[in-house]
C-alpha cells in the first residue's frame, strides 16, 4: 500500500467545527463531502483508494481536498478551508454604483421616461439604462440575471 500524500493531523477543535458541519442541516453538500473526505483522512492507515470507495467518489477528490487543507493551514476557519478557489474570469465593469442606479430606473415608471408601456421589459430597460449612459454596454441578458438574483417581479413584457 503507498503512502498518502497529504498527512491529515487534525486538531481536537478543527475535528469537532468539521463534524458539526456535518451535522448542520444548512451545510452546503459539497462543503459536507469535502469535510467527510477530511475526517477520514485524519490519522489513518487508509489509502485514498479505500476511502474514495467508501464516499462513492473518485481518489484524485480525495487527493485535492487533502492537499487544500495542508496548503491552506494559514486559513483557521474549518469552512472556510473547504471552500472552492476563487473562479477565473474577467471581473465585471459595471460598479455597485452603477447597479444602484439601474436598479433604481427599474424601480420607476416607464412612462416617467417617455416610454409608452406599463412595465419595463428587459430590452427596453436595458435601451434607457444604455440611453441614460449609466453604462457604455450591458445585454438584456446581464439585466435579466440581475433582476432575478434580486427577485425582482417588476419587469414585465411591454404592452404597446
Amino acid at each position: 500500500m503507498r503512502p498518502v500524500k497529504y498527512k491529515i493531523n487534525l486538531l481536537p477543535s478543527e475535528k469537532e467545527t468539521l463534524e458539526k458541519l456535518l451535522k448542520k442541516q444548512s451545510t452546503p453538500q459539497n462543503i459536507a463531502r469535502r469535510a467527510k473526505i477530511i475526517l477520514l483522512t485524519d490519522n489513518t492507515d487508509k489509502s485514498y483508494t479505500a476511502i474514495a470507495k467508501a464516499l462513492n467518489i473518485l481518489s484524485c477528490d480525495i487527493t485535492k481536498w487533502t492537499q487544500r487543507w495542508v496548503k491552506r493551514s494559514d486559513i483557521k476557519d474549518a469552512e472556510e478551508r473547504l471552500q472552492d478557489n476563487p473562479r477565473s474570469g474577467r471581473p465585471s465593469e459595471i460598479t455597485p454604483e452603477q447597479w444602484c442606479q439601474i436598479m433604481a430606473l427599474a424601480c420607476e415608471k416607464p412612462e416617467n421616461h417617455g416610454v409608452p408601456i406599463t412595465h419595463w421589459s428587459h430590452s427596453t430597460l436595458t435601451r434607457e439604462i444604455l440611453k441614460q449612459g449609466i453604462v457604455e454596454t450591458i445585454s438584456q441578458s446581464h439585466v435579466g440575471n440581475f433582476l432575478k438574483r434580486l427577485n425582482y417581479s417588476h419587469t414585465a413584457v411591454s404592452i404597446g
